[in-house]
């Protein structure tokens, strides 16, 4: 499994970026984490299941947060860009996404980073934090059935971008170490 201080892979995948009839797709590479800002990339099992919609909502609830950091967003399940794209016409709380959903559907970087699950092939619920030169700094794995928690990932990506050390329950305004 990639970890920390390991490079983000190399990789090219079609990702929804839009709604918009004939602007729904583009295309996403490894050197869109490269462009001087940090990256959270974050990873769900399936579309159209329960828990991953609660999870995609509250990142993109937090989208304007990640913004304030200067940093990206991307989400991604090995569900194709067609699926994508039908979920978040049919679900509400995905209609209005600020963030590329990206299509692992050969899964080849869900394998590159070593995050499938044996049995289904899924992808697990992976959570990726990424410097602005593209080294892993975090990377936090959960379980199928266990949804992650978006301000955890926040207070994360705060204290790496201090810097310095933090301790224990760390949060902005804090003295660091």
């Amino acid at each position: 499994m990639k970890s920390v201080g390991d490079k983000f892979p190399k990789f090219e995948k079609t990702a929804v970026v839009s709604l918009e009839p004939g602007k729904e797709f583009e295309t996403i590479t490894h050197d869109s984490l490269k462009n001087g800002k940090w990256t959270v990339f974050f990873w769900w099992p399936m579309d159209f299941t329960f828990v991953c919609p609660t999870e995609i909502a509250s990142f993109n609830d937090h989208f304007e947060d990640f913004e304030k950091r200067d940093t990206n967003l991307y989400g991604a399940s090995i569900d194709s860009e067609f699926v994508h794209l039908a979920w978040r016409n049919a679900n509400p709380n995905l209609k209005k996404l600020k963030f590329p959903m990206i299509a692992d559907t050969s899964k080849s970087l869900s394998h590159k980073l070593g995050i499938l699950e044996k049995k289904d092939k899924v992808a697990y619920r992976a959570t990726y934090i990424i410097d602005p030169e593209g080294v892993i700094q975090h990377v936090s794995i959960n379980g199928l059935n266990v949804g992650r928690n978006v301000k955890e990932t926040i207070r994360l990506l705060d204290a790496f971008q201090t810097g310095e050390l933090t301790p224990c329950n760390w949060e902005v305004g804090q003295e660091t170490l």
